[in-house]
């Protein structure tokens, strides 16, 4: 019995077998196998990259509101008590879901400001041999900046 990479492994070799072109890339793999029916993708692979392509749309659909904002027109939240992530519009009046959408965005953000300040910290105490950098981790300047029309320097 072979492990999926092993099997993966003895279909590069049969590529490489065939006479096609080699070195070659992950895609020409995969069309070649495609083609040659020596990879069926599985239903559940086909789902998950299906409902990818779909959150990626969302997570890219932005509108301008009535104030002239760009915003984005899809949110996305885990609802308690459920499986998966729930996608909204933005503009369908449900104040209960956006909440639960917006405060999920805002944790996303103060764990990328923690990884951010543990990667500041680790640089400046181990690899950075010249002066400390540092990093302002209060917004409300830049968000200031932002509502005023004007567009931050970031140094």
């Amino acid at each position: 019995m072979t492990t999926h990479s092993e099997h993966m492994q003895s279909e590069i070799e049969a590529y490489r077998l065939s006479g096609e072109p080699w070195p070659a890339t992950a895609q020409q793999l995969a069309t070649w196998a495609l083609n040659k029916g020596r990879w069926i993708p599985h239903i559940d692979s086909l789902v998950r990259q299906c409902a990818d392509d779909f959150a990626r749309a969302m997570r890219e659909e932005y509108i301008v509101d009535p104030q002239g904002r760009t915003v984005r027109a899809k949110h996305a939240a885990r609802l308690e008590g459920e499986q998966g992530i729930f996608w909204t519009d933005i503009r369908d009046d449900n104040a209960d879901y956006m909440k639960i959408a917006l405060s999920q965005r805002r944790q996303q953000i103060v764990g990328d400001c923690r990884q951010l300040k543990s990667d500041l910290d680790s640089f400046n105490e181990n690899w950075n041999g010249t002066k400390t950098l540092q990093l302002c981790f209060d917004f409300t300047d830049d968000l200031a900046e932002f509502a005023a029309g004007a567009v931050p320097v970031t140094s």
